[in-house]
């Protein structure tokens, strides 16, 4: 998923390094094709062990060997909203320039494959909306805030329609079985009503990238420069240092994935890897 950071000054290092929503950490050979830049959002393959990595300019394949081929379908996009429901991939942000007018311009609105980003059909807002943040609930529910404006916006029927919620000054979205957290500036909120309301959780970091695991736990990137974990008590502890600001943060099972200044980097309970070094 995609964050659109709107965190107090304290955290202006951080800002300026993602609130443009195209940090550049160029990934891959340079001296080969190709060589994917401006991360926005990273996903696991629903066929499989791969990445889907989210990019300024399509969506990219990262094998577990380090291999990276794309952009998926020849389709050179700005993803700069990703996430994945099942087996469909929905993604949103602005059109490349081989990119369908079918699809919208200049902002893709909902676009949607069924096929692992081999083709994308038009779903909703196309042409007038950009969502910077866009997340998959488990019950398949969308949640979503456009680069236009602070309101959320939720869709129950696979993006067709969309609902507007909370006016809210989220960083990023994570959805578990017992509601909506948003990371913000005065912490984590929680919503237990789908979005309509939110209230400060205590003891929380402030985080700027959010994530849920299966088990309903969060862990998330902070202004600090540390990667924070929540336990089943919800007591947050620091899992490591981060390099620079975190472009994308995903979890699979035990793993923790994430983009900062080292490139795509795996943080698991044994060791950290860089999966795909930054050039």
């Amino acid at each position: 998923m995609k964050r659109s950071l709107l965190l107090a000054t304290v955290t202006v290092t951080v800002l300026a390094a993602v609130a443009t929503g195209c940090t550049a950490t160029p990934l891959g050979n340079p001296d080969s094709a190709p060589r994917i830049d401006h991360i926005h959002g990273i996903a696991q393959d629903p066929r499989g062990d791969d990445l889907l990595v989210a990019t300024h300019n399509g969506i990219f394949t990262l094998t577990p060997d380090g291999d990276i081929s794309g952009p998926i379908g020849g389709h050179a996009f700005d993803a700069m909203g990703f996430t994945v429901s099942g087996d469909a991939l929905f993604a949103s942000g602005h059109p490349g320039e081989k990119t369908p007018a079918e699809l919208g311009s200049p902002n893709l609105g909902i676009i949607r494959s069924d096929d692992y980003g081999n083709t994308w059909s038009p779903i909703a807002l196309n042409g007038t909306t950009d969502f910077h943040i866009l997340t998959a609930a488990p019950d398949g529910t969308l949640y979503g805030v456009p680069s236009s404006q602070v309101n959320l916006l939720t869709s129950t029927d696979e993006g067709n329609n969309w609902t507007e919620r909370a006016s809210l000054g989220a960083a990023d979205l994570a959805v578990t079985e017992s509601g909506l957290y948003a990371a913000a500036e005065e912490g984590v909120l929680f919503s237990s009503d789908g979005g309509n309301t939110f209230t400060p959780v205590d003891g929380t970091p402030v985080l700027y990238a959010l994530e849920a695991r299966t088990d309903g736990t969060l862990l998330g990137a902070g202004t600090d420069g540390v990667l924070w974990t929540e336990d089943e008590n919800g007591t947050w502890h620091q899992l490591e240092s981060l390099q620079g600001a975190v472009q994308a943060l995903t979890v699979i099972d035990d793993r923790v994935i994430l983009v900062d200044d080292r490139g795509i980097v795996e943080v698991s309970p044994d060791s950290t890897t860089v999966l795909s070094p930054a050039q």
